[in-house]
């Protein structure tokens, strides 16, 4: 028999690449999601293998119906906008925390729980002292779970390297965060899903995994180095943090806002994988550089955005 594998937010940018990696592997998936028919699209070749069963992970008996009987749990479910009851403490704080508790309750052998480098539950930004708050409620209830922080992540139809290639493309002049000198790790998804399941499968696993790219930039070297991919120059503006965010409050109004608070404070702190934490060498899994990916990224940036949430941390 399958050992059964339950994923929370396995149709999103992380996670439908993890539930593929799993499949991969031979586990049984059964993804969690408030959506099964989206997912019963994504997969639909897939089948044999995967299970969609409808679960809000605010409803405690939703959750323990998704969990009874899995070998492990991945919960890969984030926020990026709030929108009424759905906060970041609600989804980050609570929904994880109520995931683990169920998880460590119904036996579950393994939780691979993904947060993001940079979470820290002193932060003044809602966003990432939620995310640490989120890891802080997880080891409380499942000590031995395995926590999985991200660098920002790139790959087709995301919300970070896309926009800056289709803006970039388009205006000669493009504003910087600040001065442009945050320091990024930029890491592709398929790597960081591939990450989570190699570290599920191994029998010795690190408390912690932060997973990032092959190579560090600051913000404008990423952004020539981009230019330099489309062979294009482009004026690069320095704009203060303290007008981004007066722009992000309005925008945040928008149904789709083109711009959030959290991007900003995100963009106002470095996201480089801290050296005392395993990483992909651990895991024998070798990142993708941005520049080896540019190409399979810029070309589905021209064609409509897929059905997929945007990046994991």
């Amino acid at each position: 028999m399958k050992r059964s594998v339950t994923v929370f937010g396995g149709t999103g940018f992380l996670g439908l690449r993890t539930v593929r990696h799993l499949l991969d592997r031979g586990f049984a998936v059964r993804v969690a999601t408030r959506h099964p028919d989206r997912a019963g699209r994504m997969f639909a070749d897939e089948t044999r293998l995967l299970d969609a069963i409808r679960a809000d992970i605010h409803d405690d008996s939703a959750v323990a119906a998704a969990i009874t009987g899995a070998f492990a749990v991945v919960s890969a479910v984030s926020l990026y906008v709030e929108h009424a009851s759905r906060t970041f403490h609600s989804v980050h704080v609570e929904a994880a925390g109520r995931v683990a508790r169920h998880a460590r309750e119904h036996g579950v052998e393994r939780l691979m729980h993904v947060s993001g480098i940079g979470a820290d539950p002193g932060s003044s930004s809602r966003y990432i002292r939620s995310r640490g708050q989120g890891e802080d409620a997880v080891r409380a209830a499942f000590p031995a779970a395995t926590i999985v922080r991200s660098a920002v992540m790139f790959g087709p139809n995301d919300a970070f390297l896309t926009p800056l290639l289709d803006l970039l493309r388009r205006f000669p002049v493009f504003p910087m965060f600040g001065r442009g000198r945050t320091r990024l790790q930029p890491v592709h998804v398929d790597d960081v899903a591939l990450g989570i399941v190699s570290a599920m499968a191994v029998e010795r696993r690190e408390p912690i995994y932060e997973l990032a790219g092959p190579r560090i930039y600051t913000f404008e070297n990423l952004l020539r180095t981009i230019c330099a991919h489309l062979g294009v120059e482009r004026m690069l503006v320095p704009v203060p943090f303290g007008l981004w965010k007066a722009l992000a409050l309005p925008a945040e109004m928008l149904p789709s806002p083109p711009l959030t608070l959290n991007q900003v404070q995100l963009m106002e702190v470095d996201n480089v994988a801290a050296p005392d934490h395993a990483g992909f060498a651990a895991l024998r899994v070798e990142p993708r550089s941005v520049e080896s990916a540019l190409p399979t990224v810029l070309e589905p940036a021209s064609r409509p955005r897929a059905q997929e949430t945007t990046k994991g941390a």
